[in-house]
């Protein structure tokens, strides 16, 4: 796993993509960048297994490198579920198809690039946008879950993790500053987190727990909980 260094030495000339130089890094990234990252992927499995029925689809939405996708493949073996993970970055796609190839899985996950707020999606059992929502412009969130909630079938879950923001101004400090500490614990140096906080500006817009809840109602899904948090970062399940 290549390491992540992409903001060690100055400040980034432009805003944060996934491009090459990023996917590159990118499984490095989340293992030091996403808090309990591995662990929601094991509780998503779990949720996923009591839920979905033999043969069903599951869409990742913004897949990245296809990790979850294929902790999944594994876990869930038994239910002979078809995969698709779809994101429009090919240069991530082509490291999750080169992934899929070394565990000998490629033949259980397609992989499609496109944008993901125009996938058509049918009768998914399950669907997945783990930290993808954040990247999606607000005032088209929307309409975005209102597309996954019809490509659900009924019954159907989806399974939303976001970094969030508080409502109260000091905690929600607090929940900055404890992060910032579990980075540096990860070996990232306070040049970094500067400058990757300076990238991701007004690329990553976070919501509060209660404004992405009340999007998820809107989008028609009937029943949302909260599975996981750590400070500023939370996991639903959203049901159809």
């Amino acid at each position: 796993m290549a390491r992540d260094t992409l903001f060690e030495n100055k400040a980034p000339a432009e805003t944060f993509e996934f491009n090459e130089r990023v996917a590159d890094v990118f499984d490095d990234m989340l293992d030091r960048s996403v808090p309990f990252y591995k662990q929601v992927i094991e509780m998503v499995a779990e949720i996923l297994g009591r839920s979905l029925r033999a043969d069903d689809t599951v869409y990742d939405l913004g897949c990245s490198t296809g990790t979850t996708l294929m902790a999944l493949a594994k876990k869930l073996e038994s239910k002979n579920l078809k995969f698709i993970g779809i994101d429009s970055s090919k240069a991530m796609l082509d490291k999750a198809l080169r992934k899929a190839e070394m565990f000998s899985i490629a033949d259980r996950i397609d992989f499609i690039e496109m944008d993901i707020t125009q996938a058509e999606l049918s009768r998914a059992g399950g669907i997945i946008l783990n930290y993808t929502l954040q990247f999606i412009k607000p005032s088209i969130r929307l309409e975005f879950l209102k597309n996954i909630h019809n490509g659900l079938r009924n019954n159907g879950i989806l399974i939303l993790s976001e970094k969030v923001i508080c409502q109260d101004k000091e905690l929600d400090q607090q929940f900055l500053d404890s992060y910032h500490r579990y980075k540096k614990r990860r070996g990232y140096s306070e040049l970094e987190i500067a400058n990757k906080r300076e990238a991701l500006e007004n690329v990553l817009v976070p919501l509060t727990i209660q404004e992405n809840y009340d999007l998820l109602v809107q989008a028609g899904f009937t029943r949302v909980e909260t599975f996981f948090q750590w400070f500023n970062f939370v996991s639903f399940v959203a049901c159809k």
